[in-house]
């Protein structure tokens, strides 16, 4: 039977390409307001200043290239055919990287949707041309992303949780292991067997249950993991 391999990402993977992280000591959310900015409320209060904030995240995203973390997690999906990447990420560079098995989450910051007629497309322009931008109906367009208070898309999360129950290798990469649900699925997957493998340089909650931990960046921890996991369950190109 193939090994499945499950890997959980988060921000922290997508610092080495130059995004900023959400917390920690220089995250996004100690120099903005989370409910000024990433809210339904603030949305329909000040959609102009709310995709301003997604413009320049855009435009921050689109000088950015997929690292060395990004990479091998692709090599690992080419080298395994039961790999499987859940992200918390939003900003497509695991797809950039190679990546084809990718749960989102929390959305994709390139998806737009309408408020109005409910039309989803990706908008790849940067900067955008109107700000806030609008539908072909007229209609506001919002960021295809998951906000304060929204709930995650139902079959991503359904995926996430069946992967996380099937997996026999579970890694966690650059994530607080504080945002729930995602936070969970770690937890999920040991209860059922998995071993669970940490790629973080500084403790989490997610530590404590780990049965191997690579403190250290992404880039360099995933080498290591994946030289690990070779060894110990062979590859099956």
């Amino acid at each position: 039977m193939a090994v499945k391999i499950v890997a959980l990402t988060g921000a922290g993977i997508s610092a080495e390409s130059g995004i900023p992280t959400f917390r920690g000591k220089d995250g996004l959310w100690n120099r903005f307001r989370p409910e000024e900015l990433a809210t339904p409320e603030a949305f329909f209060r000040n959609p102009k200043l709310v995709w301003e904030w997604y413009d320049w995240r855009r435009q921050l995203i689109a000088k950015a290239e997929p690292n060395e973390g990004h990479k091998i997690l692709a090599k690992m999906e080419k080298e395994f055919p039961e790999f499987y990447l859940i992200t918390q990420n939003v900003d497509g560079l695991h797809q950039r990287a190679g990546s084809e098995k990718v749960i989102e989450l929390h959305g994709n910051i390139w998806k737009v949707r309408c408020v109005e007629c409910g039309r989803k497309n990706y908008d790849y322009r940067t900067p955008l041309p109107e700000i806030p931008p609008k539908c072909e109906c007229g209609g506001l367009l919002r960021p295809g992303v998951v906000w304060f208070g929204e709930s995650l898309p139902m079959d991503a999360l359904s995926r996430a949780y069946e992967l996380s129950r099937e997996s026999h290798v579970f890694i966690v990469v650059g994530t607080s292991g504080v945002v729930y649900p995602a936070a969970e699925l770690p937890y999920v997957a040991k209860e059922s067997g998995a071993e669970v493998i940490e790629v973080n340089p500084e403790e989490t909650p997610i530590s404590r249950i780990a049965d191997e931990v690579f403190r250290e960046k992404a880039s360099t921890g995933l080498k290591k993991v994946y030289e690990y996991v070779r060894e110990r369950y062979g590859s099956e190109r």
